[in-house]
């Protein structure tokens, strides 16, 4: 085990940097594990712990200018990419953009603390038009602390880190099964999970574009409800003719009391499956009204030709 640590702060350097800068990137590794071990290889060598805390910096800095950039390129589009390819993707948009827009760019300080936020933080910055100084202010700050949270824990806990690492090489594959086995459970957990919302929301009635357009020319518009994430760092585009913007936090909190049994109400967003729109018109229905959600929210909309109007 010392010969381990031993080529670990002759040749660590790079694994750290490496590791973190894939792990920024998207991929779905830990981070922290890297971090300690560099810290409990430093406890013979304080010298090495900062050269790591530097590549550790270094490497998350530079895949988070890349998500940054990406962000401003692209917009919210590259927002809905991260969060289809995620396991929880379909509340992943909304509510990072509810954390992101809280805070602003001081969010970046602490978002790496937050699992599903250190990645796309970065190009929430981005598409909300944050200047490239105080992202590199702000997401610096952050990165720093991160890295040097792990490191240092590293270094508090080197004797254990050294102990558990022994045991795990002693376990030999018993070990390796045991912790591909927990993976395993914890993403069925998440699958099922997803799943069963996934079988929730095909419950919960739609209502096509072109259906709501012929009800509102008709005069017979239902309560039309905006439900996607309250406008801040990044503006909503427009909205829905004679819509109503109600936050999906509100609604959890009993907003809609106000409306009698039975009021036909429409529901809509522009996240991943219509995730937070049907999740509005489920509580709202269980509420007794007459609830449905509009198939495919803005882009349905936008996509059949309609307009939507200045926020």
């Amino acid at each position: 085990m010392e010969a381990t640590f031993d080529l670990f702060t002759q040749h660590g350097l790079l694994a750290v940097f490496g590791w973190v800068l894939i792990k920024q990137l998207g991929a779905p590794v830990p981070g922290l594990p890297i971090l300690l071990i560099a810290g409990a290889a430093a406890a013979g060598d304080r010298t090495f712990a900062f050269k790591a805390l530097a590549a550790a910096t270094g490497a998350s800095m530079l895949a988070d200018l890349a998500w940054f950039y990406t962000g401003r390129r692209f917009g919210r589009r590259i927002l809905t990419l991260l969060c289809r390819i995620s396991i929880s993707r379909d509340s992943c948009v909304r509510k990072n953009e509810s954390r992101f827009m809280g805070r602003g760019a001081a969010t970046l300080v602490i978002a790496k603390f937050i699992p599903g936020l250190d990645t796309i933080a970065p190009p929430l910055a981005g598409a909300a038009g944050i200047s490239l100084r105080s992202f590199a202010l702000f997401n610096g700050a952050g990165s720093l602390l991160w890295a040097g949270g792990g490191i240092a824990g590293g270094l508090v806990f080197h004797s254990q880190i050294r102990q558990l690492l022994e045991s795990f090489s002693e376990l030999g594959r018993l070990a390796v099964w045991a912790s591909l086995s927990l993976a395993t459970l914890y993403v069925g957990w998440r699958v099922w999970w997803r799943r069963r919302e996934r079988q929730m929301r095909d419950r919960i009635p739609k209502l096509q574009p072109r259906d709501l357009a012929a009800m509102t020319a008709a005069g017979a518009a239902p309560v039309i409800l905006d439900v996607r994430a309250a406008p801040g760092g990044l503006p909503l585009r427009g909205s829905i003719a004679s819509s109503r913007h109600v936050d999906l936090a509100a609604i959890e909190a009993g907003a809609g009391t106000e409306w009698p049994a039975g009021t036909e109400i429409v529901t809509y967003c522009d996240c991943p499956n219509d995730a937070s729109a049907a999740k509005a018109a489920a509580l709202l229905a269980s509420r007794g009204l007459d609830a449905r959600v509009l198939s495919g929210g803005v882009e349905a909309w936008l996509a059949a030709g309609y307009a939507l109007e200045p926020v």
